[in-house]
């Protein structure tokens, strides 16, 4: 398993980020601080939930890239919901899964009803979502959250030398169960393996009785459902909402998915792969800060990294398909000529 392990995008991709941590422990003794790491991981946490999101969506070929003007829309009717309504966390929770899973199934539909490419209906609706909550909300920005909203989800693990404490908190929380409810979903479940093969093939998936329009409504519900997650986790952060502050952050999230291997033609990818793909962008941005160095500079990576994650796959995929045609001509590698050998 080892062996087969480290012929795979994932074991290199792991190379690059023990390489980028041994770099950045050198050139900053603060990188490898409890509280930086802490850091890291609350700060990830918007775009690594989304990220477990797009997957499915990836894998089961198709796209959808307004998950950032969905996760807007649920922010902001939740917040509002509990600051008007009185509910709790759960409630409010809730208002943010319904509200994304909603858009996230309406996109799918509109997919399917349509015919057309996922790309460009999200890029349709992306524009539809976020202007009607501008035009709705009148760009008005929320500051008085509940009060049970700053601490929620939150508990103190220990304490620094000089007496800060450590806390483990809600966006932490929130970046763990959504790679693992969609390392569930995608392994461990019949859905997840419809999902992947109806991205592999989608004719032969067909031809077999798998309903595509079923099964994209819960890729793209999940990660509707992921991105309503994202928003509270954000808000939290923030102790603020703002209509605007979320969408512009997609290919971010892409460029997490697509470094991390997942096919931008379906079928493939993994939530390991995702994991250290977020793992690259966060470590790199955070290097950035650390060292000194404008994070503009960040937006460049991003498209670099993006270009380069594509180009390694598909360079990939051409050595798999070569080795692929020399197993088939040659005759001693069939069963059929060894056994007739």
């Amino acid at each position: 398993m080892l062996k087969q392990f480290r012929g795979t995008h994932e074991f290199r991709l792991l190379l690059a980020v023990v390489g980028l941590v041994i770099f950045l422990a050198v050139a900053s003794p603060r990188f490898l601080s409890i509280q930086n790491i802490l850091d890291l991981l609350t700060s990830t946490a918007f775009v690594g939930m989304l990220a477990a999101g797009l997957l499915v969506v990836l894998v089961a070929g198709s796209i959808d890239i307004s998950f950032t003007a969905v996760a807007s829309v649920a922010q902001y009717l939740a917040i509002l919901a509990a600051g008007h309504m009185g509910i709790g966390w759960f409630p409010t929770l809730l208002i943010a899964s319904i509200v994304g899973i909603s858009l996230g199934m309406l996109n799918a539909l509109l997919v399917h009803m349509l015919r057309l490419s996922g790309i460009i209906v999200s890029i349709a609706m992306l524009n539809v979502y976020f202007g009607l909550l501008m035009f709705l909300s009148d760009g008005q920005q929320i500051f008085s959250l509940p009060d049970w909203f700053a601490d929620a989800l939150s508990w103190v693990i220990g304490t620094s030398a000089r007496g800060d404490p450590y806390i483990l908190n809600g966006q932490i929380i929130g970046l763990v169960l959504s790679f693992v409810l969609t390392w569930l979903l995608l392994n461990a479940t019949g859905i997840g393996r419809q999902i992947r093969a109806l991205g592999g093939n989608p004719e032969a998936a067909k031809r077999v009785g798998f309903r595509p329009l079923r099964l994209n409504l819960i890729a793209f519900g999940y990660l509707g459902f992921t991105a309503g997650l994202a928003s509270l986790a954000q808000a939290q952060l923030a102790q603020s909402v703002a209509p605007n502050v979320l969408v512009g952050r997609e290919l971010s999230v892409l460029a997490a998915v697509v470094l991390g291997g997942a096919s931008l033609s379906g079928g493939q990818g993994t939530v390991l792969g995702t994991i250290l793909g977020v793992a690259v962008l966060a470590i790199m941005q955070n290097g950035l800060i650390l060292l000194g160095i404008s994070s503009y500079w960040s937006q460049c990576f991003i498209g670099f990294i993006i270009i380069a994650g594509v180009s390694a796959i598909g360079l990939e995929r051409r050595r798999q398909r070569r080795r692929t045609r020399r197993n088939t001509d040659d005759p001693e590698a069939t069963p059929l000529a060894g056994g007739l050998a």
